[in-house]
């Protein structure tokens, strides 16, 4: 696979590049996108192969029978993970944003707290305020470059009325890949405050050299009494616009709750969500295991450049292609700080208050694009903060 190769994205409904502009005033034809969490890669070839071959067919309607993607599924999360998931156990949905949706609509009240760890993913806490949800933010602990959970702070602040932990694992934007012990604590948590788990692991197969990733249920066998898995195939093969993810219940209660929304909201599977995934699962193997390394090299890369701009500091990290800068200790206001990045660097990336206010003062750069893109974003980067240094 050649992830050098530069695919102009411009004008082809790309979120990533074709909002960069009404977003954050970055021309597309002249700056880089480094924002919203897609790569700039093409997915495997047995994707795009599968899906033409549905094209050729000629008929594209509604979908039936998930029998091989629940499979490929299975087998993934055996082969890859060490987990056990029974297809039986898996509920379709529409990406994992409308998973977590699920999960709230099916698991909890009006007014129920529903706790996440901050800065997370910002979607959680937007779908948790429009369920009318009350959101209950526990700030991680930035320890030396890596988040870390405070479950005795959390603890003497819970008011009773929690009924959910949303678990981002790995952790967006942080990078981190939570150990065996971390996930055990988080479990022996929830089980003492009766709280049930949704563990977002869509990332779980963008992790780097010496660390691995921990399905809940592989580090807790006894979790399943009360997690939710959400699991897609969209972010390890860029196939986001799929639109697809799952949802594994292995409580027959839990089940039959998110069946039950699943029914009512009338989603059924898409059609050519299904065949891109099922072809990645079945045959995207090889593909992750060069995409990874090479994401890897490019966090190192950015890290590395932006480091040597006085008091900036990148965070470890340990997986995703999300690289979470810490710009602090340069004292600057937000309007100065985004105008470098936007107007000067001329780079689209997430600000840090969008994922929480523990997230303030930060910048989160996706580096899942070519390796040309990573260095002109370090030249660029050098050259907006250079009276800084």
């Amino acid at each position: 696979m050649n992830f050098d190769e530069m695919i102009n994205r411009v004008g082809t409904h790309s979120a990533k590049w074709d909002m960069t502009k009404p977003l954050y005033g970055v021309d597309p034809n002249e700056g880089i996108s480094m924002w919203v969490a897609d790569m700039d890669f093409r997915p495997p070839q047995a994707v795009s192969d599968a899906l033409q071959a549905r094209i050729d067919h000629g008929v594209f309607g509604y979908f039936a029978d998930d029998k091989a993607y629940t499979t490929a599924l299975s087998k993934w999360l055996q082969t890859r993970h060490g987990f056990e998931a029974d297809p039986r156990h898996m509920i379709q949905a529409h990406g994992l944003v409308q998973g977590v949706s699920m999960c709230l609509e099916a698991l909890t009240e009006k007014n129920d707290g529903v706790i996440i760890f901050t800065p997370v993913y910002h979607a959680f806490s937007r779908t948790i305020r429009a369920m009318g949800r009350d959101l209950v933010e526990s700030p991680l602990v930035n320890n030396d470059g890596l988040y870390e959970m405070d479950l005795g702070a959390l603890q003497a602040n819970l008011k009773g009325h929690e009924k959910m932990i949303i678990l981002c694992s790995p952790h967006n934007p942080g990078g981190r890949v939570w150990t065996r012990e971390e996930l055990r604590a988080v479990y022996e948590f929830a089980k003492k405050n009766d709280l049930l788990i949704v563990s977002d692991e869509i990332h779980m197969d963008l992790v780097f050299s010496g660390h691995k990733h921990y399905v809940f249920g592989s580090a807790v066998p006894q979790a399943s009494d009360r997690v939710v898995y959400l699991v897609s195939a969209t972010k390890t093969f860029n196939i986001a616009g799929a639109m697809t993810g799952t949802l594994i219940a292995q409580n027959s209660k839990l089940f039959s709750k998110l069946s039950a929304v699943q029914t009512a909201w009338g989603i059924g599977a898409n059609l050519f969500g299904m065949i891109a995934c099922t072809a990645a699962f079945e045959s995207g193997e090889e593909w992750v295991d060069e995409a990874v390394p090479y994401i890897e090299e490019n966090a190192r890369l950015l890290a590395e450049g932006l480091a040597k701009i006085p008091g900036v500091k990148p965070m470890k990290l340990q997986s995703t292609y999300l690289s979470w800068v810490d710009f602090r200790d340069l004292g600057l206001p937000d309007d100065d700080l985004h105008q470098r990045i936007h107007g000067q660097a001329k780079i689209a990336a997430n600000h840090g208050d969008t994922f929480g206010d523990a997230g303030k003062g930060f910048v989160r750069f996706n580096v899942a694009t070519p390796r040309a893109n990573i260095l002109r974003a370090i030249e660029n980067m050098q050259e907006a903060f250079k009276d800084i240094q």
